[in-house]
């Protein structure tokens, strides 16, 4: 559970679900309903809402971890829908994609990143100031994962 409140954290995000309802299974989380928690006693595949893993210690998130995060207060920017476009084929995000930030705006930060109609497209590391006028052509928030993740491994 410590792995999933950490990089909440990161975020600027507080993780509310319940702890009894999250389950371990070899560095992977799961989030499971009250009847489905019942049922899993021990060996289990997948069950319920995956929510990331943690490897070598590192825990890498899913987009539905995100995806709920995004719901509440957590540090967000909004962009356009052409950096929208490059951000999900693995693209970094530059200034002038930029519509709106909320959270903090300091370099080295993490955010998530959103499309203009509310969506979560994924997270990355702000690269500069945000409050200062950086050139348009900044990189402004370096992609560190995507929902285009998933297509491009399938290639």
């Amino acid at each position: 559970m410590k792995a999933l409140t950490s990089f909440a954290a990161k975020l600027g995000a507080k993780l509310s679900l319940s702890t009894g309802l999250i389950v371990e299974k070899a560095g992977r989380y799961f989030l499971l309903g009250k009847n489905l928690k019942g049922l899993v006693k021990g060996d289990f595949y997948y069950a319920g809402a995956y929510l990331g893993k943690v490897k070598n210690g590192t825990f890498f998130p899913s987009f539905t971890l995100l995806a709920m995060l995004s719901l509440g207060r957590a540090n967000k920017i909004v962009i356009d829908k052409k950096a929208a476009w490059l951000f999900i084929c693995g693209r970094d995000v530059f200034t002038r994609g930029i519509l709106s930030v909320s959270g903090t705006r300091r370099k080295g930060d993490y955010a998530l990143i959103m499309s203009e109609f509310g969506e979560c497209l994924g997270f990355g590391r702000i690269m500069c100031s945000l409050d200062a006028k950086a050139d348009a052509a900044t990189v402004a928030v370096k992609n560190i994962s995507d929902v285009g993740d998933f297509l491009r491994r399938e290639l």
